[in-house]
């Protein structure tokens, strides 16, 4: 697996069921989310500005920048169980060789702000991606069970990395257009 098939293998719109365990406040939690991959085209502005503004030198151009978009339900909403968290983001990934490099996201998966992650394949296709944050580091796997069923599983870390904050797992399904 590369990164470039990954992303191909990973378009199209998701139905995502998550649960989450935060350790922090001994809670769990269930989100049922819509996610939709698409891939943007490497010359665009938005792309070129991410690259520019995250000071890191390309060691490779990115060939296959995306944008992910998310509308999320979750159970532990506390004013309004039914209320809807939505987000986008787009994520250039910049290869250092075939199997590892960086991601620049606009919008971080654990906090919401620009973050620069780290990513590998592992031999069987598992994907890993690790981001420091300020205030935690977030360690993500996604795998394909299937064309269209992946998992996705993360840990949220202390800054330090000594105290695990947060667990989750998800399950995915790609929506079909079926006619």
């Amino acid at each position: 697996m590369n990164i470039e098939s990954f992303v191909q293998q990973s378009e199209g719109k998701w139905r995502s069921m998550r649960s989450g365990h935060s350790l922090a406040f001994q809670q769990f939690e269930d989100v049922l989310s819509e996610v939709e991959i698409k891939s943007v085209d490497p010359s665009s502005t938005s792309v070129q500005e991410l690259i520019q503004s995250s000071n890191i030198a390309p060691k490779s151009t990115s060939t296959c920048p995306f944008q992910m978009d998310w509308k999320a339900e979750s159970d532990w909403e506390p004013d309004d169980p039914s209320d809807v968290t939505s987000g986008s983001c787009i994520l250039v990934p910049l290869p250092t060789n075939e199997r590892e490099g960086k991601i620049i996201r606009s919008v971080g998966y654990a906090e919401s702000e620009f973050a620069v992650s780290d990513y590998q394949f592992l031999e069987d296709g598992t994907f890993l991606l690790k981001t420091q944050y300020e205030q935690s580091i977030a360690e993500e796997r996604i795998w394909f069970v299937s064309e269209n069923v992946r998992c996705r599983s993360s840990v949220l870390r202390t800054s330090a990395g000594s105290g695990i904050l947060q667990t989750s797992f998800a399950s995915e399904v790609r929506r079909l257009n079926i006619q």
